[in-house]
């Protein structure tokens, strides 16, 4: 898989998000990559992250959901991340709530590129340190640095 660092950036973090529910946070998310991504809008990314929860919670356990989709006018992967200031109810399959969100953003047709990347992602946030380091990250700076880092420090 790619780095974290080649697919979020400084931009797309953020830290110790307030008061969201899981509609909320899409729209935090779809903000934050709209703002970030001018081509595409934040219609689309809601959209396409609620359809796809839709289809089934994008929660993983401990915590961690990593919504996902992919969307016409996105010419590579991306990412956003977000640590929850109070954890919210996902649906997860332990029933905990989430707290720490990465969001992932692939091209319409690449079908592969967005498996092998969300296995990749999956594979990087099911590393307790890894995961444990991003909660304890103080502000939007560090939890980049953390996430760049993709569990290596």
């Amino acid at each position: 898989m790619q780095a974290l660092a080649e697919i979020l950036t400084p931009e797309r973090t953020a830290c110790h998000v307030p008061g969201l529910s899981k509609k909320r946070l899409f729209e935090s998310l779809a903000r934050i990559i709209s703002d970030d991504q001018p081509e595409l809008s934040y219609d689309d990314v809601f959209g396409q992250l609620i359809a796809r929860e839709k289809l089934g919670s994008t929660g993983l356990g401990q915590g961690i959901a990593i919504p996902h989709c992919r969307i016409e006018g996105c010419g590579a992967p991306l990412g956003a991340l977000l640590t929850l200031a109070e954890p919210i109810d996902f649906d997860a399959p332990d029933n905990k709530p989430v707290d720490l969100v990465f969001a992932l953003l692939v091209p319409e047709g690449e079908h592969q590129k967005h498996l092998d990347t969300l296995a990749g992602v999956a594979r990087l946030f099911s590393q307790s340190d890894y995961c444990e380091a991003l909660r304890k990250a103080a502000d939007n700076d560090a939890l980049f640095a953390v996430a760049a880092g993709d569990g290596d420090d």
